[in-house]
């Protein structure tokens, strides 16, 4: 048996070289849901408020109390993407702004046993949190990558030691993804 599923590509705006994921989701996935399925995929770990846009409205939970906001517990992902090439915004972190275009490249079929949500491409690891949105991040990027610079040694220990722009673990993350609130903690 089949039933319909989105795929999507997320990526994050002005990320150079880019940094993105594709996923595989039910297109009746409320917005709240894909909310933590994006923080799963890209890595991020829903320290922050966030939000999607159509262009025309924006949808955060109702406890946020963003203004003019439509609640994403209500809503779902088809009522905003219904043809392949639609796009949508969904911004992370509003201090670091990490802005994200997601499109609905693929409407397809797929046998019921897969594993949806899953990741099946991405690139790149995603900016550690409060690193100061895409700018700050491309000035940790320089100074992680020469251990002569003079706050190599500060960055690396809040960092924790170690951290690698180029890693991307699509096992664990769909390993994640099978957990409860697909592998997203709700803070």
């Amino acid at each position: 048996m089949t039933k319909k599923v989105y795929q999507l590509k997320i990526t994050l705006v002005e990320s150079n070289p880019e940094i993105y994921r594709k996923i595989i989701v039910n297109p009746d996935v409320l917005l709240v849901d894909l909310h933590r399925i994006i923080q799963t995929t890209m890595g991020w770990t829903n320290s922050h408020l966030h939000q999607f846009s159509d262009g025309n409205y924006d949808y955060a939970p109702k406890e946020f109390e963003v203004e003019c906001s439509k609640n994403s517990r209500t809503v779902k992902l088809n009522k905003l993407l219904k043809k392949e090439k639609e796009r949508i915004i969904y911004e992370y972190d509003f201090g670091d702004g990490w802005v994200h275009e997601i499109i609905l490249e693929k409407i397809f079929e797929e046998d019921e046993k897969n594993q949806v949500p899953r990741c099946i491409e991405g690139k790149r690891n995603c900016p550690p949190e409060d690193c100061g949105g895409i700018w700050g991040y491309e000035d940790l990027l320089n100074v992680i990558s020469d251990k002569k610079h003079e706050d190599y040694k500060d960055m690396m220990r809040w960092l924790g030691g170690k951290f690698d722009p180029e890693e991307f673990n699509i096992n664990a993350i769909n390993k994640e993804l099978k957990k409860k609130d697909y592998g997203c903690i709700w803070l």
